[in-house]
């Protein structure tokens, strides 16, 4: 329990992908800057020297304060009551950069999940070109920096957030970081799910593709996944794939990630004899069986 207590901070983040960059230009030139409703004054110091702000400081920011209420009523859908916890103390600082930057991403006192996975999902969500701090007063869940990036982006916009969006991000993040605990290797779970989503939102596939994709991917990767991992990262392809996701774009914004898998020379290839061999005998019983019915 005590490690699952980490999976909130896994999407300490997340929604700050919903802040798009063209809306952020255009209303809002200050960088962001969530706080926990629930950090005490000690705390709070804490946690603003660690994101490099200063309290003399905090009118250059737009400022988002975050209770526990809030983080209960976005993610009592997603993480158990417990680990969500009772106090909202994590905190995020979010600073729009120039063209080209990408995605980077810097935790501190967030133990659990890797960089790699916070861009993985921040990326699934649309964000370009952002510097992101996540961090807490002391090791903790996180879950209200990401409460407070819901808050922020609908003042800022007075848009809703997109619910497909924050559930796909959501998901991935999850995915990702229980699959990591799995394998005991959160990085490789992180560029596993980064290899077949970007071969999910470069090809049209169906949900036995997909299937199909894991498999050879977990291979590709030397992982052994379980029935349970393979379906979940197969639901979470099917909802990445609803959201016609722009791969290039994908590449820009965490570029060294996508370059460590290009190093690592795997390549998949869908339309293999292995693969359209199978495809060919589904195709094959289906006709088997209606001419028998005729």
């Amino acid at each position: 329990m005590k490690r699952k207590r980490w999976l909130s901070a896994l999407i300490a983040v997340i929604m700050v992908m919903m802040l798009p960059c063209s809306v952020m230009a255009a209303q809002e030139t200050k960088p962001y800057l969530s706080l926990g409703a629930d950090l005490n004054d000690t705390e709070k110091s804490a946690v603003l020297e660690l994101l490099g702000v200063k309290e003399s400081e905090l009118g250059n920011y737009t400022v988002i304060n975050v209770t526990n209420a809030d983080e209960h009523k976005y993610l009592d859908a997603y993480l158990d009551k417990k680990i969500i916890g009772s106090r909202a103390l994590s905190s995020v600082k979010v600073e729009q950069t120039a063209e080209g930057n990408g995605i980077r991403v810097t935790t501190k006192n967030i133990s659990y999940c890797t960089t790699e996975m916070y861009q993985n999902a921040l990326a699934t969500a649309g964000i370009k070109n952002a510097d992101i701090i996540v961090a807490g007063p002391f090791s903790i869940s996180g879950t209200a920096g990401l409460v407070g990036a819901i808050k922020a982006y609908e003042t800022m916009t007075g848009q809703k957030v997109d619910s497909d969006n924050v559930d796909t991000a959501t998901n991935e993040l999850v995915v990702t970081s229980n699959l990591g605990e799995t394998l005991e290797d959160p990085e490789k779970a992180a560029e596993l799910i980064a290899f077949i989503k970007n071969e999910v939102a470069s090809q049209n596939l169906t949900d036995d593709q997909i299937s199909e994709l894991i498999n050879q991917a977990s291979e590709e990767f030397g992982v052994t996944l379980s029935e349970e991992n393979k379906q979940s990262i197969l639901e979470l392809m099917k909802k990445i794939d609803d959201l016609d996701l722009d791969v290039n774009q994908l590449k820009d914004q965490i570029s060294n990630l996508y370059d460590k898998l290009d190093s690592m020379g795997i390549h998949i290839d869908l339309d293999s004899e292995e693969v359209q061999g199978f495809f060919s005998k589904i195709v094959e019983f289906i006709k088997d069986f209606l001419n028998r019915l005729g």
